[in-house]
């Protein structure tokens, strides 16, 4: 069994290998090469149901526009989401198509400069979280082929883990992108229901699928995520970002952790790593709390051991009634299970879940997030063939509901193992909250945090919200998202306003006839804006300020007759500047 200082080894990459095999060189026509050539040295083919010609692959990327933002990034798709003239198969062959066009997410990524590899093997249908179900093979984990990969994007973990994709493509209905991404010391990004389109995704079930991306760091996966996201009229569960979205978790991010009874289905080597997670948490600038989430985990039941299970087989159960030669046996006794239950169990779930909704929204009160590990171990592909029900359904028990209660979830590596293998722990967030799970996970991996979700309004700020003013709360009470340290143009002048708490009022005079003006700029989301100008009092408001740059953004003025009764301090060149001098102003 490999351990941490053998990892890197089996899996191909080491050091500044694993930069250039991830498309750090930036020459995609190399990139392609060195995929090509892992490919062949890792002798994985059970990763892969269809995978691409070299020569293919490399004649796209001498033809691409190497300023895309994704240009020359490798991308493995799992092989029950569509891309445009390679088989969809969902890892049984008798069900193969060939679409037309690519899945919406995966067509966003390759007008964006990302190159597709090929399909990768999953547990058939999206039925499983080990990896093992399918014709085309078994995925072995990328360190350890004794054990199992996770599923049930199993290939597309692999394909990342191994060095040979920067992006890896997979769905997520109980965990499938998450638990992968674990084993491996990878991040899975499960956004809210709907952000991502499932246009051109063979469905597991429909109503909670999620198409999710793994990568070996979270900006890459980020990146991936935010060019996928955004309404699709094609997809009628399709959903964009509210006019309220949160856009930052803010300054002290707090998250809840679970009991330690809520913890009694993990393995004692993932108890310690977890602790041990938890008790570094305050020195990322986290704090946290237990709470129970025995309600959570008891939700979770439903999406196997429940009547919502009734989608697989609206999905493939009438397929799978004319016993397809290469039905993987365990897939297929759930999937025609699931034409048991009665509409009246289904409506009572369904009932289960909204009440669940509710409870994880008072649970949840008062934190930024809930901290869990992401699964409960790692087994072998032996111990699940002898068991492969069991520990599947045990695989799934921090994870399953996740979905059925609308949330959102940023999977990371957490605290190795004490004998060295990777361990995993998620961040769970309400819908719609995506980027504090971003935030929050950055934190977690100490990397900086990269943007999810890329909308809202710039607000320069040049007073009392500052960070470290009185009324800096204003801001991050709104997810506001700190852009950076800005000055105005040489247009304005600045006044103490004698208020209290103090104030400073910023005026247009014109080109040179002022100073440069130093602030912070934020972007709000649309309804946070409009909460923060319906309360600003008087004599404050917002309009348009020009910048050092060039650029005009929103930002605070004060009425032309405050303006003239203040005390000019335009001289100090901004207000952090004023406060500091004696005597003290703020």
């Amino acid at each position: 069994m490999q351990r941490l200082e053998d990892r890197s080894a089996a899996c191909g990459v080491t050091g500044e290998d694993r930069s250039a095999a991830c498309g750090v060189t930036g020459v995609p026509v190399e990139r392609v090469r060195q995929a090509y050539k892992r490919i062949a040295e890792a002798d994985r083919p059970e990763v892969w149901i269809t995978l691409r010609s070299e020569d293919d692959v490399l004649a796209e990327a001498e033809a691409l526009d190497p300023t895309l933002p994704l240009a020359g990034m490798l991308v493995a798709v799992k092989d029950n989401v569509d891309v445009a003239g390679l088989p969809t198969t969902a890892a049984c062959p008798e069900f193969a198509y060939v679409p037309e066009v690519s899945a919406t997410a995966v067509a966003r990524l390759v007008e964006q400069g990302a190159l597709i590899l090929g399909k990768t093997n999953l547990d058939q249908f999206a039925t499983g979280l080990v990896g093992t179900r399918s014709p085309y093979g078994a995925v072995r984990c990328a360190w350890d082929p004794e054990r199992v990969s996770g599923g049930s994007s199993s290939g597309s973990a692999v394909a990342v883990a191994l060095g040979i994709a920067d992006i890896g493509i997979g769905t997520d209905t109980a965990g499938s992108g998450r638990v992968p991404a674990a084993f491996h010391g990878l991040v899975g990004i499960k956004t809210t229901l709907g952000i991502v389109p499932a246009t051109g995704v063979v469905p597991a079930c429909a109503d909670y699928d999620c198409v999710t991306v793994m990568a070996d760091n979270l900006e890459t996966a980020t990146l991936a995520t935010r060019i996928m996201s955004g309404y699709d009229d094609a997809d009628p569960r399709s959903r964009s970002w509210p006019s309220d979205v949160l856009l930052s978790v803010g300054d002290t991010p707090r998250l809840a952790v679970p009991r330690a009874e809520d913890l009694a289905a993990s393995s004692p080597e993932y108890l310690d790593a977890f602790a041990r997670t938890v008790a570094g948490l305050e020195a990322k600038g986290i704090t946290y709390d237990v709470v129970d989430v025995s309600l959570l985990l008891a939700i979770a039941t439903l999406l196997y051991d429940g009547a919502i299970v009734a989608q697989r087989y609206s999905a493939v159960g009438q397929f799978l009634s004319g016993g397809p030669e290469s039905a993987d046996p365990t897939v297929a006794k759930i999937v025609q299970g699931a034409a048991e239950p009665s509409a009246h169990r289904y409506v009572d779930d369904l009932a289960a879940i909204a009440e669940g909704k509710r409870l994880a929204e008072t649970l949840l009160g008062g934190f930024d997030g809930l901290l869990l590990p992401t699964t409960t171990e790692h087994p072998t592909i032996a111990a699940v063939q002898r068991d492969p029900t069991g520990i599947n359904r045990r695989l799934g028990t921090f994870t399953n509901f996740c979905n059925l209660l609308d949330m959102a979830a940023v999977a990371v590596p957490g605290e190795s193992t004490g004998i060295g293998d990777p361990f995993g722990v998620m961040v769970v967030v309400p819908a719609f909250h995506d980027q504090v799970a971003t935030d929050i996970a950055a934190a977690l991996v100490a990397e900086p945090s990269p943007t999810l979700v890329d909308e809202g309004i710039d607000v320069l700020v040049v007073g009392a919200h500052l960070k470290g003013f009185p009324v800096h709360h204003q801001l991050t009470d709104r997810g506001a998202r700190f852009q950076g340290d800005v000055v105005t143009s040489d247009a304005y002048r600045f006044v103490d306003l004698g208020t209290t708490p103090p104030k400073p009022g910023l005026v247009r005079h014109g080109p040179g006839l002022g100073a440069p003006i130093a602030g912070e700029l934020y972007r709000m989301s649309a309804a946070g804006l409009g909460t923060f100008l319906a309360g600003l009092p008087v004599p404050m408001g917002l309009t348009s300020v020009e910048l050092s740059d060039g650029r005009w953004v929103t930002g605070f003025c004060c009425s032309y007759e405050a303006g003239e009764a203040g005390t000019d301090i335009t001289e100090f060149g901004g207000w952090r500047a004023y406060a500091a001098s004696p005597p003290v102003r703020a």
